[in-house]
């Protein structure tokens, strides 16, 4: 596995909900990564609060386009996370096959990480050899 690292900045802009329709809540997203994965990406999110302070869930499917150390392409983004009273799990992982260009085979799982309220990502990534 190799370890790509950098920022990333994100607007998430909410979608006007259809009439009368309950939560969950939909947004778009638009992100830009810096550093070793140099790329935009755009994506759908839903998300759900409980009823309980610090509950939550979101999933979120997201197309990044760019150069992962070099090797450009594109590839998907599947998430998934909860926040169970404060307490967050999150699982980011490139969905299988979807690498195009110089990133066919790519697999892996993204960490990300919100400091000082700056984005930050931690992507575990390999490639499957050439068919």
């Amino acid at each position: 596995m190799k370890r790509a690292s950098g920022q990333f900045d994100v607007k998430l802009l909410p979608q006007a909900a259809e009439e009368g329709s309950p939560e969950p809540g939909r947004m778009t997203l638009d992100k830009h990564f810096h550093g070793d994965l140099e790329a935009t990406s755009r994506g759908q999110m839903l998300a759900i609060r409980s009823g309980v302070d610090g509950s939550a869930g979101y999933v979120a499917m997201e197309r990044v386009s760019g150069a992962l150390a070099g090797r450009e392409g594109t590839f998907a983004l599947q998430h998934s996370g909860t926040m169970d009273r404060g307490k967050p799990s999150l699982s980011v992982t490139v969905v299988p096959d979807s690498g195009t260009g110089d990133l066919v085979g790519l697999s892996g799982r993204m960490d990300i990480l919100i400091e000082g309220g700056k984005h930050f990502y931690s992507f575990d990534y390999s490639f499957a050899p050439a068919d």
